[in-house]
């Protein structure tokens, strides 16, 4: 096999930040040929499904895939139960006799900025400012997964390590800011401390093996 494709459904187009993390894990496990990723982009669509089954079905008709990677930020209910809702998503997609390929559920606990709140030096670098010396106050690892909103505290990290002020800093565009820094994170390692994380990769892993995807390219 001289490729892997993936699609990753989201719940927004800010999340497509997670995708340097998913391929970190594949690539963390064994995957070594080429890896193809798309974010499945249902705006173009006269109509956007909006329940999760449908745009499963959209996703997949419009980025076939070997890997399905469907996210959902957990908010406030548990990841069990935002589990359960992508199960019941797909059954419901296959019930209509649409090949659905292996999913794994992708969920933050809160939302995905949680996961990039970690690399100060990535972040400086990200902001365009990668030798700052503003002082940045990153929540502590152990309890990302407690912040009540990762989005804002990232925001303003970001802005703050631009150091940037007035109209500059108006002009700032966060978002194109934190996808860079998804991309510049070389190692997600230090969120394996994360339960939701731990979930993630124990997921991946299990995929890779069920399928046999630990494979060098040919």
């Amino acid at each position: 096999m001289k490729e892997l494709c993936y699609t990753l459904l989201s719940d927004g187009s800010s999340d497509k930040a997670l995708m340097p993390i998913l391929t970190w894990l594949l690539r963390k496990h064994q995957v070594e040929c080429a890896i193809q990723s798309n974010w499945a982009d249902l705006r173009r669509l006269p109509k956007p499904p909006k329940t999760l089954s449908p745009r499963i079905i959209s996703s997949l008709e419009l980025y076939p895939c070997d890997l399905l990677f469907v996210h959902r930020d957990a908010e406030k209910e548990p990841r069990e139960k935002r589990v359960a809702e992508i199960q019941e998503a797909v059954e419901q997609a296959i019930k209509k006799s649409v090949a659905v390929p292996p999913a794994v559920c992708v969920i933050p606990v809160r939302m995905q900025e949680a996961w990039l709140l970690f690399d100060e030096a990535a972040l400086r670098n990200a902001a365009g400012n990668p030798r700052g010396r503003q002082p940045l106050q990153l929540p502590n690892l152990v309890k990302l997964e407690q912040q009540p909103d990762p989005k804002e505290i990232l925001h303003k990290l970001l802005r703050e390590a631009s150091g940037l002020t007035g109209r500059k800093l108006k002009q700032f565009s966060v978002n194109e800011h934190v996808h860079r820094l998804a991309e510049l994170i070389d190692d997600f390692s230090p969120l394996r401390i994360l339960p939701a994380f731990q979930a993630l990769e124990a997921d991946v892993i299990q995929v890779i093996q069920e399928h046999g995807w630990c494979f060098k390219a040919t």
